[in-house]
Parts: structure tokens; sequence; C-alpha cells
């Protein structure tokens, strides 16, 4: 298990908690979900979410979420993938999980250092489709059940959720500003 701000330089250690306190990270979250329609959350480096905020956006993840294949083979592996592709780049990254859902991940870097990153899902891109088939095979959940859960998910275009993660870079990249310059 590696520790916050450590993957690059090990003399500069910040925790993504030292840029803003709990509480504004969770407003972060609650005003990217208010305008987005997605499930926003701020994470570690380890991929764990810093808060209890949860605004499910379907009826599926909360399912798939609870079970605990569905959790380890679904959700954690996209992120994480996801994230480490976010992190190698420094960029935003967006993609679909197993379950064919769009997530969409944003890198906290300060001066080379990944502090965390900023995620959000639950929504279908505008052609994409549910994999109830995978869905089935992993968390042994009736195909049928799993369209049933998920015949009233939303959508997103791939344009709105390039602009959404734009903005989140640039809410970023002010929140670092904004803490060197109270630093300095």
């Amino acid at each position: 298990m590696k520790q916050e701000g450590q993957p690059y330089r090990k003399e500069y250690v910040v925790n993504i908690k030292d840029l803003l306190p709990l509480e504004q990270w969770i407003t972060f979250e609650k005003e990217l979900h208010a305008k987005s329609g997605l499930d926003v959350s701020v994470f570690n480096t380890d991929g764990v979410r810093i808060s209890n905020y949860k605004e499910w956006v379907n009826r599926l993840c909360p399912v798939i979420k609870a079970s605990n294949k569905g959790q380890a083979f679904i959700c954690a592996v996209a992120h994480m993938n996801i994230a480490s592709q976010a992190f190698q780049t420094k960029a935003p990254v967006i993609e679909e999980c197993d379950a064919g859902l769009v997530k969409l991940v944003v890198p906290i870097i300060m001066k080379d250092v990944f502090l965390g990153s900023v995620g959000a899902c639950g929504l279908l891109l505008e052609e994409g489709e549910v994999d109830s088939f995978m869905i089935n095979r992993t968390i042994e959940i009736d195909e049928e059940k799993v369209d049933a859960l998920s015949d009233d998910i939303g959508k997103i275009s791939m344009l709105d959720i390039q602009n959404l993660a734009e903005e989140i870079r640039k809410k970023v990249e002010l929140i670092i500003t904004k803490y060197e310059a109270e630093k300095s």
C-alpha cells in the first residue's frame, strides 16, 4: 500500500485532504453530481473514496456494488484501471466499465505527485448499452433482472462527459493553485 503523495517524489508529501477539508470535498462531489447527473466521488491514491457521500444515479449500480464479486470485478477493477491511465497520462480518461456504464477519472496531481482522483460514473453513453450477460456471469443475477434494473438508466453524450472532464480538471487545478498560494 503506497502512502498519499508518494508515487514520484518522497520529499514532497501532501494528502488530498490537505488541499481541501473533507466537508468541502463533499460539497465538490454534490455540486458535480447536481450538474452532471453522475455519481461523483473523490478518491485517495489507493482508490478509496474519501467521503461517505453517495448519490446513486440508477438502480443497477447498488445491486452490483452490493455483491462482493460485483464490487471487486466490475467497479474496483474499472476504477483502478482507468485511474491508472489517468495517472500515467496526467489527463482525464473516459471509458466504460465492464457493465457498460461510462466512467470518468480526473487525476489530482500537484508538482508531479499523484494525490488521488475524481471519479464520475453511472450513466450510459448515448450509443452504450448495459452488458447484461457479463453482469449475470459476474454476480449471478438473472439477465432479465439486470435488464429490468437498467431499463431507465440515463444517457450522456461523449461531448457532455468530455466537457465535464475539462470542468473537473479546471476545478482541481484551481484548488491546487489556491492551496499552493496559501502555503507560499
